[in-house]
């Protein structure tokens, strides 16, 4: 009986790849401000609307599939722009959501760092041994926007899909798919408009 022997890039030759290529949402006012949004709700500001627009134009050539999308205002506008401009389906999903910042949404850095000095230390510094008050946990933001991924590589192999999202579920995948150290959450550079294709395994 013949067996055959596999090496692992052999193996990965096998494997069906879904291209995925994540943007982060244009600029809002709050972003300008230093507000922290979370899940709350502020549409795209002029700029940000002109940066969603270039984005669109950039990637006019790129031949994607179908978008998926947050459903927050500044992930969604940026995404409909995207979306009209390739002519492709969009869909959203609210597992991409930016995580839910309880109390510190709506308020500036300087305020949170006033009102709860020593937890947001923590958050700049060990931010998954913290919670924000009434928010989410790191772990809980990992373990819905992994599902998302997971559901939409399942449905989508081999195809390329477009993903407009937020800072911190973009630092997550970014964290599982090129192995980074989970702490460099608070101090990857992920401006607004941020673009990288990731290539996932199905």
């Amino acid at each position: 009986m013949a067996y055959l022997h596999w090496t692992i890039a052999q193996i990965n030759a096998q494997r069906i790849m879904t291209d995925i290529m994540i943007i982060r949402h244009g600029e809002t006012n709050w972003n300008v401000e230093g507000r922290y949004q979370g899940q709350a709700d502020p549409s795209l500001n002029t700029r940000g609307l002109d940066q969603a627009r270039e984005i669109a134009d950039k990637l006019t050539e790129c031949k994607f599939d179908m978008i998926y999308t947050s459903p927050l205002k500044r992930a969604c506008q940026t995404a409909k722009i995207i979306s009209d401009q390739l002519q492709i389906p969009m869909h959203t999903d609210a597992r991409l959501s930016e995580i839910n910042q309880g109390d510190w949404q709506t308020r500036l850095r300087s305020e949170i760092e006033s009102l709860y000095p020593d937890l947001f230390r923590r958050w700049e510094t060990e931010p998954w041994t913290v919670t924000p008050p009434g928010g989410e946990h790191l772990t809980e933001v990992q373990s819905r926007v992994y599902a998302a991924i997971d559901d939409i590589v399942d449905h989508h192999p081999g195809l390329r899909v477009g993903l407009v999202t937020h800072r911190i579920p973009i630092a997550l995948i970014k964290i599982r798919y090129q192995s980074l150290d989970p702490d460099v959450i608070r101090t990857l550079h992920l401006p607004n408009t941020y673009t990288e294709e990731i290539h996932i395994g199905a």
